[in-house]
């Protein structure tokens, strides 16, 4: 067999291949459910829940007021940077239904970040939660946005509810700094311009026309735009839902269209939650309940109470946090039919306890920006292989190489690479970096280590970046991390190499201990007796918190790069 080609079993009900063409556009999935779904809830956020019908007629205001009130036109970037509001969905479809290309913008970026993105994607417009404007005005003179639209947190609820949530607001806006923008349209103005009978629907988009640039995460440098089309969108969201066609023992669908409630605490603005809750579930006709603050845990706590949900999309720091937290017993847990796991590695210990407490085991999938982003994903229930990533979706094929570029075998370690409808039509702007990222044969080189087992599931081992050479000897960092989660009197850990004059490089961990009493010697000596001798730390420090992006994946190079600046401080 080559590892290249997958002739393994699927879970019962998913089917091999999927249509990549079976729509047109996003537009058209999301129009045809509306059209089935129209009463159905689609989106809850802070207590308050729009059907599908409801974000039809606000997005087609939306749509009507950037072709009437703007000078946008087809094709022009827009970006959207809020968090997980009820204003989302309606800003990405009344976008979409304008013809624009959607730039997803994470509202916690920094002015220099959000500077390098306006630009590298020639935004011409940008939907912004008001709480950020000191920082749109410091760089927005120097950006080729035109067309600004601001947002409250409570723009889309009830008047009365909203104004309760905006008076409450008011003493965070005091912590908040002042800004002073010309020309800011609010996003409930846009709304009551955009009168819908104007709306004029664009020519359809292509398939291999961009619909999102999605830009990475910057760990190698420039962050960079994914371009993301229509058709790599679709044939995700499609390859998601085919994996979730999973049958039970008795022949029944496991995951049910119109009948689904599914938390959604990642940002909508990450292609993963974008993928699953803005394109999955919208096709699906099921409903997501939107967290806007995941890191308040005691109010995640709350706005999932009332609801019988069945699907938990999270990864492990959010897992962690929840079921550290007292009030998550007091959740209904009865309908819970998946918990999906991605974005970061799942530390055994945390889908221990995540089974034990809510009774529904924790499948892990992989993906990544440039692939839509799902490559590969496990099923549900007993089916799901712990310590694995699953199975490769419909239409995908992988292999892995060495570093001269030959095909590994079945088994043996190697760079995963992948083709399949899903992986990206380059970067933005970008022939260099999209050059690097595909091979020859247009393999996309995905910088992660995996190993590709003989039954068809993958298991990803590190990160080529994040790999420390410890005597020659590979050392990966997610295996000593899933080996000190463990211990029951860590918190969270993070495991990086520095340079080491004796072995080249040396293994050193960051530790959230949980219980004030751990000390380096217990620690030191829990990892001899769990570790070989090389991937034992040669360095231990504990920290009260840990470099984390928004969607909670500790950030390693922050760590290293503070090393670094350590040691030039000494020298």
């Amino acid at each position: 067999m080559e590892a290249s080609f997958w002739h393994g079993k699927r879970a019962p009900g998913v089917p091999d291949i999927i249509n990549p063409d079976e729509y047109g556009s996003i537009l058209a999935v999301f129009e045809e459910s509306v059209s089935k779904y129209a009463q159905r809830p689609a989106f809850t956020g802070i207590g308050h829940t729009l059907t599908f019908q409801d974000i039809d007629d606000y997005s087609t205001r939306f749509a009507t007021y950037l072709q009437i009130q703007t000078d946008l036109k087809p094709g022009d970037r827009i970006a959207i940077q809020m968090p997980n509001l009820l204003q989302f969905p309606i800003a990405v479809y009344g976008a979409l239904k304008a013809g624009l290309v959607i730039v997803n913008t994470n509202p916690l970026y920094t002015a220099r970040e959000m500077h390098h993105q306006f630009n590298d994607s020639g935004a011409r417009a940008l939907v912004f939660m008001d709480v950020f404007g000191h920082l749109v005005e410091e760089i927005i003179s120097d950006t080729p946005v035109e067309h600004l639209i601001v947002t409250s947190i409570a723009d889309m609820l009830p008047a009365p509810k909203r104004q309760l949530i905006n008076v409450a607001a008011k003493y965070v806006k005091k912590m908040v700094q002042p800004y002073k923008l010309s020309g800011v349209v609010r996003f409930r103005q846009a709304l009551a311009k955009g009168d819908a009978g104007k709306y004029r629907k664009p020519p359809a988009p292509r398939p291999d026309d961009v619909a999102i640039l999605q830009y990475t995460g910057g760990t190698t440098g420039v962050a960079k735009g994914a371009m993301l089309t229509h058709r790599n969108m679709i044939s995700n969201m499609l390859q998601a839902q085919a994996m979730l066609s999973q049958q039970d023992e008795a022949g029944n669908p496991m995951h049910e269209a119109g009948k689904e409630t599914i938390v959604a605490p990642l940002p909508l603005y990450h292609i993963y939650a974008f993928t699953v809750h803005l394109m999955a579930m919208v096709e699906m006709g099921n409903h997501s309940i939107l967290i806007a603050n995941p890191r308040d845990t005691a109010m995640f706590i709350k706005m999932i109470k009332p609801w019988r949900f069945t699907a938990f999309i999270g990864l492990n720091t959010l897992f962690v946090s929840l079921l550290n937290h007292p009030e998550f017993a007091k959740c209904d847990f009865s309908g819970l039919k998946l918990t999906l796991s991605g974005g970061t590695a799942l530390q055994a210990d945390t889908g221990r306890r995540w089974k034990e407490f809510t009774g529904c085991g924790v499948s892990e999938a992989y993906g990544l920006t440039e692939c839509s982003p799902a490559v590969c994903m496990n099923p549900a229930g007993d089916l799901a292989q712990t310590g694995t990533v699953g199975l490769p979706v419909p239409n995908t094929l992988l292999k892995t190489v060495a570093d001269d570029g030959t095909e590994t075998a079945v088994g043996e370690r190697g760079e995963l690479c992948v083709k399949g409808p899903q992986v990206m039509k380059g970067y933005w702007k970008r022939p260099d970096a999209t050059a690097e990222i595909f091979d020859e044969d247009g393999w996309l080189k995905t910088g992660d280590v995996a190993v590709i087992n003989e039954d068809g599931f993958v298991a990803i081992v590190d990160r080529i970046k994040d790999m420390v050479l410890v005597s020659g000897f590979n050392v990966y960092p997610n295996e000593i991390e899933d080996v000190v989660a463990q211990h029951e009197k860590v918190e969270n850990c993070a495991v990086i190499g520095v340079p080491d004059s004796k072995t080249g490089e040396a293994v050193k961990l960051f530790v959230i201990p949980s219980d004030s009493s751990l000390s380096q010697d217990e620690m030191k000596e829990y990892c001899r007796m769990n570790l070989t001798a090389y991937k034992v730390p040669k360095q231990i420090e504990f920290r009260e918190e840990l470099p984390m992006t928004p969607v909670g994946k500790i950030l390693r190079k922050d760590l290293r790069a503070e090393e670094l600046e350590k040691r030039e401080a000494v020298s």
